[in-house]
């Protein structure tokens, strides 16, 4: 038989069967071999960097912040050590619940960890950021021990800012805090990363571009568990440098004196609140500047938390706002230099010429009450027994705008240009201002001759133009840095003393506010006297009482008061200076609704300027005691 229809098919068939198989295959092979060349040739570098991207990371080497120092160089902000924990907000929500309970985390540090994490995953979710600062070596040590349960958490030692004086000097120094997400992004282009911190406040905030340096930068490998490998096996991942070294910051030392800025936080802490300003009279350079209640720098940067934070947002004496700079107050009797002038320069007076004070006084029907009555009393007298009903009958004389001008003339209602927590203008009105604002009265005049009304100042405000009076008429620019230093000590700025302007009321004039000044202090009757009287050294000084405006019931027994201060009480007031002959330091003393101001504040000035004269002057050589002399030969008592 020639065949049979089981057969398969003939052999032709199947060797074009196979012909067409082995072309597939071919086709196959070459398209795999394409695409092999597609991906190691064409897109291998792509491939490579993605890779390379995923493996090895970026981390930014924090710079040695500069440090904050006193004129003599004791640091008011430092660096330690410290441990803070980064989370990788890619990896952090797998790690979150075992790290909570390793750590016993509060809610509120919970909190912190799981919003910093989302911000940080807007920016770049791969790259690890702050969760918590200054953590220390107990939980350092658990997250470095349960390294492998917690994908993407680290324990970094890195420097961290520290405040070694705690509250001394707080307004003056600032704090740091981490930049909220406007920071993040209006800084990010400054080489600022997600998670660093940044002066808030004070000198931190002025000076944040010298004190922070230059970060370095370090590239590492990790493996895919997100953990770190040793260096010798990622060195072929790594190209160009691994390391670039930090840049430390600037060092800005401050005319502030640390030993005299005690004395003086050490005299107004019986005091709720308070501002104190000690300034060179030949200089314009600050000594001190006390602000209280103050915050600690310590717990600010880092450390507060939401009661800390609510405590003090509720407290009425706000704590957080400089009471030498920001805050303003009438000042009372230590105003009536610029009424006095103005009516001497104008020869709308003579110190000779005397007024008889019943007590009372009566303008336009109305009936404004003096202290005391002092009887009959010539200018000296009335600057001694601070009595109104004199200074009143100035005003009436020279009125409100040619007081306004003097004012203005001594830096009152302006900035003082120190640029420093807001540095706040006060307000010197004049007849335009009430203008614009309703119908004037003569009564405004009447009111701001005494410094009250709507006549609102600084501490450091008065404390230059009493330096003012004392040198003989130049107004300085005030000044709290001397100079900048790199991180090897080298002089990279330098301050000098700078003036705003001269002042031209005529020297005769001044002397007799003076010798009025050396009556207050030094004299029997005198409102500061025996309150300031020293036998250390000679102080001429002026003391006021602030009346503040009333508040209704309602808002009085709604404000949280405490024992001493109450917002009702007046505000009392101490400025001087000493020695009386060549004066070297210019004193002003604010206690907030402390009461009378020659038997409040008079002895804590006298107190700051004995500390200056025996502890501080000279590396605190003791002078001779003084023996008070009326500084004029033609003053009478």
């Amino acid at each position: 038989m020639r065949g049979s229809s089981g057969a398969g098919p003939a052999l032709p068939e199947l060797i074009k069967r196979l012909r067409a198989a082995i072309i597939v295959m071919m086709l196959l092979f070459l398209v795999l071999i394409g695409r092999l060349w597609q991906l190691q040739v064409m897109r291998g570098d792509g491939y490579y960097q993605r890779t390379v991207e995923n493996v090895v990371h970026e981390r930014f080497l924090p710079s040695i912040r500069g440090k904050i120092l006193d004129r003599k160089g004791v640091p008011l902000a430092a660096n330690r050590l410290a441990y803070n924990l980064y989370v990788t907000p890619a990896t952090y929500p797998a790690a979150a619940a075992e790290l909570t309970k390793l750590l016993g985390l509060t809610d509120e540090e919970a909190a912190k960890l799981q919003e910093r994490a989302l911000a940080g995953a807007k920016r770049s979710a791969k790259t690890p950021v702050l969760g918590l600062e200054d953590q220390g070596t107990e939980r350092a040590a658990l997250v470095d021990q349960a390294n492998l349960r917690l994908p993407g958490v680290e324990i970094r030692s890195e420097p961290y800012r520290f405040y070694p004086e705690g509250e001394v000097a707080a307004h003056v120094v600032g704090y740091m805090t981490q930049m909220n997400a406007d920071e993040q992004e209006r800084l990010a282009g400054q080489g600022y990363g997600q998670s660093e911190m940044v002066g808030r406040y004070g000198i931190e905030s002025m000076f944040e571009n010298y004190l922070r340096g230059k970060k370095g930068k370090e590239r590492y490998a990790v493996d895919a568990k997100g953990k770190r490998i040793d260096d010798a096996m990622a060195a072929g991942l790594i190209e160009g440098e691994r390391v670039i070294d930090p840049v430390a910051g600037s060092d800005v030392v401050l005319t502030i004196d640390l030993k005299l800025q005690k004395i003086a936080e050490r005299a107004v802490a019986p005091y709720a609140a308070a501002g104190v300003v000690v300034v060179e009279v030949k200089t314009g350079r600050i000594l001190a500047m006390v602000s209280k209640p103050a915050f600690d720098p310590n717990i600010m940067t880092g450390h507060l938390t939401r009661a800390d934070q609510a405590l003090l947002d509720s407290d009425p004496r706000k704590p957080f706002i400089d009471k030498t700079l920001r805050m303003t107050y009438p000042p009372g009797s230590i105003f009536k230099f610029v009424t006095a002038l103005a009516a001497l320069t104008d020869g709308q007076v003579t110190e000779d010429e005397k007024v008889t004070c019943t007590g009372q006084y009566e303008l336009s029907g109305n009936t404004f009450d003096c202290t005391a009555a002092h009887g009959a009393l010539d200018l000296l007298g009335a600057i001694q027994h601070s009595c109104n009903v004199y200074f009143w009958h100035l005003a009436e004389r020279v009125g409100l705008d040619r007081m306004s001008e003097v004012a203005r003339d001594y830096g009152l209602g302006v900035p003082t240009g120190l640029g420093l927590n807001g540095d706040a203008p006060g307000r010197i009105p004049t007849r335009p201002w009430y203008e614009q604002r309703g119908k004037y009265k003569v009564g405004f005049a009447t009111n701001a001759a005494t410094g009250q009304g709507d006549v609102e100042v600084t501490v450091l405000q008065m404390a230059m133009a009493y330096a003012a009076l004392a040198n003989g008429g130049t107004l300085w620019v005030p000044q709290i840095v001397a100079r900048v230093l790199d991180g090897d000590g080298k002089l990279v700025l330098e301050y000098e003393p700078k003036v705003a302007r001269q002042i031209k009321t005529p020297p005769e004039a001044v002397d007799v506010w003076k010798r009025g000044m050396f009556k207050v202090v030094n004299e029997p009757g005198g409102t500061g006297y025996p309150y300031a009287t020293s036998t250390v050294v000679t102080i001429l000084g002026k003391s006021g009482t602030a009346e503040v405006k009333s508040k209704s019931r309602r808002e009085r027994l709604e404000e949280r008061t405490m024992e001493g201060w109450h917002p009702t009480n007046s505000h009392a007031w101490f400025a001087g200076w000493a020695p009386a002959e060549d004066p070297e330091i210019a004193v002003v003393v604010m206690i907030e609704h402390g009461g009378g101001g020659g038997k409040v504040a008079g002895p804590l000035a006298k107190a700051i300027i004995e500390g200056y004269f025996t502890k501080v002057k000279d590396g605190g050589q003791s002078v001779a005691p003084a023996t008070p002399t009326v500084p004029h030969p033609e003053d009478k008592p």
